[in-house]
């Protein structure tokens, strides 16, 4: 499979300390690549560096074909990020929320109201679009803020922890959204701490521990390091490789 992102040797200090350390990866195009690490691993700095809000200190990204350093416009043409907080206005509908943020990429008022329409049907809220957010439950608001990312049709999705507190059925809901974008050509990354999560959905998965890359690897290979992959979690190898100490 082609590259579409390559990280390399990408670091960031804060105050003298190595947030993240140099690491060096690959994401290639139409995969689910999942970034896993205990807290304070380095995962949403190295993110903010990928997807431009945060320029490195050494090191470079490149995301399909462009530095995240020298055009980080074109990069951000190329991009959707979901963070893990919400970041939606209350007061207005769905629909009304996506049409605000597809202006703000860009789309003319026909178009961002289009596009709203589509991703609403296909993060499953078509019927819901025209509700005010106040009165969504936090899965379908879970569901709105991947919407969000989705109005520029990126190449390259970011999913920041976007299962956090809501119920099987949303839960349930983004995996088929994921999965059905990874299909139709969607190249994601990924984090979560649900273990059980990042093996069912990531097609390669990177485990950072303290600013690096300990481990790369198909959820298999990974498990492989520590038994027979039928019979191992990759939660077993999250803990063999990172170590039990809490990391509060």
């Amino acid at each position: 499979m082609d590259t579409y992102l390559q990280a390399e040797a990408l670091a960031k200090r804060f105050d003298g300390v190595a947030a993240v350390d140099g690491i060096s990866f690959v994401i290639r195009t139409k995969e689910i690549f999942g970034l896993l690490g205990p807290n304070g691993a380095g995962k949403t700095t190295t993110i903010r560096m990928l997807s431009t809000i945060l320029a490195p200190d050494a090191g470079d990204v490149r995301i399909g074909g462009h530095s995240v350093i020298h055009e980080r416009d074109e990069v951000r043409k190329r991009i959707g990020v979901c963070p893990q907080e919400l970041a939606l206005y209350p007061e207005l509908s769905a629909f009304d929320n996506l049409v605000f943020f597809g202006r703000m990429t860009g789309l003319s008022g026909r178009a961002a109201k289009a596009r709203a329409r589509a991703v609403l049907a296909e993060v499953g809220l078509e019927d819901r679009g025209g509700e005010t957010v106040k009165k969504y439950s936090g899965g379908m608001k879970r569901r709105v803020n991947i919407a969000i990312a989705l109005m520029n049709r990126p190449e390259l999705l970011f999913l920041d922890e976007p299962t956090v507190g809501i119920d099987p059925q949303s839960r349930n809901k983004i995996f088929e959204t994921v999965l059905g974008l990874r299909d139709e050509g969607t190249t994601v990354l990924y984090t979560t701490h649900y273990m059980e999560e990042a093996d069912r959905l990531c097609d390669r998965i990177g485990i950072m521990d303290r600013g690096r890359i300990i481990a790369v690897g198909t959820p298999a290979e990974l498990k492989r390091q520590v038994g027979d992959p039928a019979r191992t979690t990759l939660e077993e190898v999250f803990l063999r490789l990172t170590g039990r100490k809490l990391r509060d």
